[in-house]
């Protein structure tokens, strides 16, 4: 708790440091700019309004949880902040070289990558918006421009994955933004097509091109794929930690390689992070090994296997749920899977040619819990709750391995 409590404070003081921190830069800069009271007044408004949408949009998402983010972005709040903090400064600065030169379609989704597709629109709206008002003869078209190539380039990479192919959406990305400086340069500012005209664009897009290949493929290792390898690595049943429960208690063991295995058809099936949800399914009993099963005694063994964010927190609200609050579709996952498991364990252990029927027993499970009024405690729909028990019943086969 005191963890979470002194999290809270750092992330409000983040916030609160970046609102302050883009008024008054965008104040000191028009102030030795030399910009008109009217002006300094107006940049230092619109600034503040911007910055106080983006951290209120910040704190929004942050209320949907994991769910409110792209990616981990949830639990690395403080990669936005640097984002932000470095993108005030530089947004000020594009002011003072020529618009076409502007890298703003990369930067825009670098932001949008580090938080959510709708911060990412609003915080290039911000800066776009900055760097035209500081501007001795800023245009509305500039802020069309770049905002729209922006918009372009999350829509083209909003949904990154390890084998994601990036370079056909990279040159989509880039020919709008060419077409669009061009468009604007010619059409809005009236200007002659010339070699001369096509110099800063053509730099503009070099440097776009740069910005997207070193990001997305750092953003590629260090976030997807760092994610995408831990989880193979602790979802093996071959992981030390795994093996260490077998040693300890076979039956244990078994219980959760079969839970796992049924907790990923669901997942798999309705559309779950299947490999978070496995994860929980198999290490949630780890306390087993010394006996505790309190979170607070056992929240070590994953933290110092390097757990994912996701799967700690799946595995907190299944071991300790906190009062009051939803439960999850994932954690009742877990848990129908496990008690299924758990039930033909027990009836195979009592009489090894048992004929048991599945569909029975699973149904029982499944209407005793709706009945008892359970399933108001969690987050799922009626229709996600009978397409768990037609999964579940469809491995039949697999339950008489069991045996």
């Amino acid at each position: 708790m005191e963890g979470e409590k002194s999290s809270q404070i750092r992330i409000k003081l983040m916030y609160a440091v970046m609102f302050l921190f883009t008024g008054g830069f965008v104040f000191f800069i028009s102030y030795i700019a030399g910009r008109s009271y009217e002006a300094l007044l107006r940049n230092t408004i619109v600034s503040f309004i911007c910055a106080g949408l983006v951290v209120f949009m910040m704190m929004d998402a942050a209320t949907r949880g994991r769910e409110g983010f792209s990616y981990d972005n949830y639990y690395r709040r403080n990669r936005f902040f640097v984002v932000y903090m470095v993108m005030v400064v530089l947004s000020c600065l594009f002011s003072f070289v020529p618009n076409e030169f502007w890298p703003y379609m990369s930067l825009i989704l670098v932001l949008a990558l580090f938080s959510n597709s709708e911060i990412g629109i609003i915080s290039g709206i911000t800066f776009v918006m900055i760097s035209v008002m500081l501007e001795e003869n800023g245009f509305y078209g500039e802020l069309f421009m770049y905002v729209l190539a922006g918009a372009v380039a999350i829509a083209l990479f909003r949904d990154l994955k390890e084998n994601t192919v990036i370079g056909f959406p990279a040159f989509i990305a880039l020919l709008i933004q060419g077409v669009l400086l061009i468009a604007f340069n010619v059409l809005f500012q009236n200007r002659t097509l010339s070699f001369n005209l096509l110099v800063l664009p053509v730099l503009n897009l070099m440097l776009n091109l740069i910005i997207l290949m070193i990001f997305l493929n750092m953003f590629g290792v260090y976030v997807i794929r760092k994610s995408n390898d831990m989880y193979m690595e602790i979802n093996d049943t071959e992981y030390p930690l795994l093996v260490s429960l077998k040693e300890k208690d076979k039956d244990e063991y078994f219980r959760a390689i079969h839970t796992g295995y049924l907790s990923e058809r669901i997942s798999l099936g309705l559309g779950f992070n299947d490999r978070a949800v496995k994860s929980c399914a198999y290490y949630h009993r780890i306390g087993v090994l010394d006996g505790k099963m309190k979170w607070e005694d056992v929240e070590h063994y994953y933290t110092e296997n390097h757990f994912p964010e996701e799967a700690i927190e799946y595995l907190h609200e299944y071991i300790e749920p906190e009062k009051g609050k939803i439960k999850s579709k994932e954690a009742l996952t877990v848990q129908l899977c496990e008690t299924v498991i758990a039930s033909i364990m027990y009836l195979v252990k009592q009489n090894k040619d048992a004929k048991i029927d599945y569909d029975k027993l699973i149904d029982d499970l499944f209407d005793k819990k709706e009945k008892s009024g359970e399933l108001k405690d969690f987050n799922i729909t009626f229709r996600e709750y009978d397409q768990m028990r037609k999964i579940l019943k469809k491995e039949k086969l697999y339950y008489d391995f069991l045996r």
